[in-house]
């Protein structure tokens, strides 16, 4: 099983991504991100590109598409909770549409989610 991202890792890995868009998921260990294309085309395009990154790292985001946004929330649900793999997938989205807007008001800032999350025994 994929360890969850240990506390260093957070605090390294996080800021990046928000800085692009990505956000905290209130209540979850998990980070989201929200594109709006020019169409449902550049959209479904952007999830089949999405979809083969995926596939290839063997790890699947939650995702909905609704006519040109495409909302995508990554977690390691076998891990309970971020790990390097969302980290890793999240770099690899953001290089597929760096022309898109993205909605930047979805969630919380990622700096909740730099303290290293602890599953109890």
């Amino acid at each position: 099983m994929t360890p969850l991202l240990p506390e260093a890792d957070r605090k390294a890995g996080l800021p990046p991504l928000a800085e692009t868009g990505w956000a905290a998921v209130p209540g979850k260990d998990a980070i989201r991100k929200v594109w709006k294309f020019r169409s449902f085309s550049e959209a479904w395009g952007f999830m089949s590109r999405g979809a083969l990154l995926a596939d290839k790292a063997n790890h699947h985001p939650d995702w909905t598409n609704r006519y040109n946004v495409v909302d995508v929330t990554l977690t390691t649900h076998s891990a309970k909770g971020l790990t390097q793999l969302d980290l890793d997938l999240a770099k690899a989205m953001d290089k597929l549409a760096p022309d898109a807007e993205i909605e930047r008001n979805h969630g919380e800032p990622v700096s909740c989610l730099c303290e290293l999350h602890t599953r109890k025994a």
